[in-house]
């Protein structure tokens, strides 16, 4: 019988008539028993098959005791950073400390160490020097090989010879980490295991027949060109149906990475999905608020992976560019789960969606095209033509969702990609008839060809295309709706001249934006091999890529996206009569105060 929740004390583990646990998961984010927190999920799963299993929730990593709080596990830790890379959730693109932590109780901030997995891993075996330690979560799946690290400026090793643990899982971890379950209770070591998809694992010497060999460690470390290939090599062996081992030379060890795993099928993701989450904080937290379940509390996840490829985004390289899928009936049930035993349900769905809001049921065609295939993106530079880009199931699942008894809406929040949406007018109608709750996210990054070709992003003529489009609907309908596009400063490819000309076409469109990102080079991203490397990944010469590095011209181009801001006259003064552009001085020189596009004033384009 499941537990009510997955015990955090060792009260709780005595009530489950236990002595002990085979498994302890450790945790950076608090516990929520909910699919969409991965140790949630890993645990639930885990014991569903049978294993008992315990979680040490964000410890303090100062010392031990915390990590003894539920005895020695019979068979492994497994750590995990939690739901976000520490690095990125402590830290803002300027490498200021953010204020605030969504996945703490109130949001504090600092309840989790720096490379948590890291320091996590290493107070376990201090807590327990015997007892093998499972590595995973996106911390450990995006810092699988060497990596350029943007905090520290340098390349790092892999988080396996770091975290000194025995195995590392990356990926859609749940097909692995039952393998290695099953395994360690059969009395096989973890970090012996071998032949299992989506890990990785040290050894002494392999052989150059056990894989593909990468630049080792301390070439990419020192060399950037080396840097740049390995990063191409890594990313071109994404497809799992045609992946090969890949190896990495540390020091003395080789870093063996297996092939990903294999995309689940649509019954495993039901299954899993399904498991009896409680669906709630654990009640060690109290009425404390936890602001990313406050966010997806009312949300359905519908589908996994995303084949975008988009070069900032490290999605694809931890959840896979084939798109898993949930069935409907297993959607519709979870809307009944919510309705009967979640509190303050008012028959608002927040989100039908995933990585992507259209990519459901999305995918190729045609297998054996799909079994050779190594392009990175399905839509770059353009849509396939083996793509399937019919919205048709899609709409079928939001027609039962929003008719389901008790639901009075149901709104898409997930991030639309609206290339595909063009190929689908119903399905554009239908968004801006019933599931638009006033804003909607889209994100061209960027206007000029040169940036969004760096960025693996459609043409902005696609989505003014699209703006036109959805004004069309909204009118159709009545609906006054705004769309809330998403651009990106300082990334790889992009000039002062490109955020000039960005910054024009936002005036254009009286866009006055004031939630704008800065690029951040999160770990195993194409752009961040660009911006380390100074070099394109994706050209067979290694082309140069102009990347706009310093704090003072990061802070230009965002300035160039928040022209509105007085504050920002200045900068953009100064980059103005650099550029030999003093005639638009008057158009950008002072800048008059604008509202709010994300609260509702003139920034937002109202489409209808």
């Amino acid at each position: 019988m499941p537990a009510p929740f997955l015990p955090m004390s060792m009260d709780e583990v005595k009530r489950l008539g236990l002595s002990s646990l085979d498994i302890v998961l450790v945790t950076g984010d608090a516990y929520v028993d909910h699919p969409s927190f991965g140790c949630a999920l890993i645990g639930r799963l885990l014991e569903a098959e049978g294993f008992s299993v315990g979680i040490i929730a964000q410890p303090d990593w100062n010392g031990v005791e915390d990590f003894r709080a539920l005895g020695r596990p019979n068979l492994f830790f497994g750590v995990t950073a939690g739901n976000m890379d520490s690095m990125v959730n402590r830290y803002t693109s300027e490498k200021r400390l953010r204020s605030d932590d969504a996945y703490t109780p109130e949001g504090v901030a600092g309840k989790r160490p720096d490379r948590a997995a890291n320091v996590y891993a290493q107070r376990c075996r201090e807590a327990f020097k015997d007892v093998p330690i499972v590595l995973g979560g996106i911390e450990a799946s995006l810092r699988r090989f060497a990596h350029y690290d943007y905090w520290s400026d340098k390349v790092r090793r892999s988080i396996l010879l770091d975290a000194k643990a025995d195995l590392l899982v990356y990926g859609n971890a749940e097909r692995a980490i039952v393998e290695i379950a099953r395994r360690a209770q059969n009395g096989e070591a973890p970090r012996l295991m071998r032949g299992i998809r989506g890990t990785a694992y040290l050894s002494d010497f392999v052989g150059d027949e056990a894989g593909l060999r990468l630049p080792a460690y301390e070439e990419v470390r020192s060399d950037v060109k080396a840097y740049a290939l390995a990063s191409r090599l890594m990313h071109l062996e994404s497809n799992p149906l045609n992946a090969r081992p890949l190896v990495q030379r540390h020091g003395d060890k080789d870093l063996v990475v297996a092939p990903p795993p294999l995309p689940l099928s649509t019954a495993e993701m039901d299954r899993i999905f399904e498991l009896p989450y409680a669906r709630a904080p654990h009640p060690i937290y109290g009425k404390a608020r936890i602001p990313a379940w406050e966010m997806i509390r009312f949300s359905i996840t519908i589908l996994r992976g995303c084949f975008g490829g988009c070069t900032f985004c490290s999605i694809t390289e931890h959840e896979g560019r084939i798109v898993q899928n949930r069935s409907e009936g297993s959607v519709l049930r979870e809307i009944g789960q919510m309705q009967a035993r979640m509190k303050g349900f008012t028959g608002v769905i927040s989100d039908l969606g995933g990585p992507t809001a259209n990519m459901y049921r999305l995918g190729c065609k045609d297998v054996r095209t799909q079994t050779i295939c190594r392009r990175l993106s399905c839509v770059s530079p353009k849509i396939c033509k083996s793509l399937v880009t019919d919205h048709g199931p899609l709409l079928d699942l939001y027609r039962k969702a929003r008719s389901h008894p008790g639901v009075k809406k149901v709104l898409i929040a997930s991030g639309l990609r609206y290339d595909l949406a063009l190929d689908s007018p119903d399905y554009v109608d239908e968004l801006a008839a019933h599931h638009v709750g006033g804003y909607l996210k889209v994100a061209p990054e960027h206007t000029e060809p040169d940036v969004l070709a760096h960025m693996m992003k459609p043409s902005i003529a696609l989505y003014e295309r699209f703006e036109k489009r959805f004004s069309q609907a909204a009118v159709k309908v009545g609906q006054k709706l705004y769309l809330i596009p998403y651009f990106i400063a300082g990334h790889p490819g992009t000039t002062d001249t490109d955020m000039l000309k960005l910054s024009l076409w936002l005036k254009r469109h009286g866009l006055k934006l004031d939630q704008v990102q800065t690029f951040l080079p999160s770990p195993m991203s194409l752009a961040t091999a660009m911006y380390h490397t100074g070099l394109n990944p994706l050209t067979p010469e290694l082309k140069s890529v102009f990347v706009p590095k310093g704090g003072r011209q990061r802070r230009l181009h965002k300035a160039y996206l928040r022209w509105h801001d007085p504050e920002n006259a200045p900068l953009i003064k100064e980059s103005l009569i650099a550029l030999g552009r003093k005639d638009l001085l008057a158009q950008f020189v002072p800048a008059l105060p604008g509202r709010n596009a994300q609260t509702g004033g003139k920034a937002g384009r109202r489409p209808g």
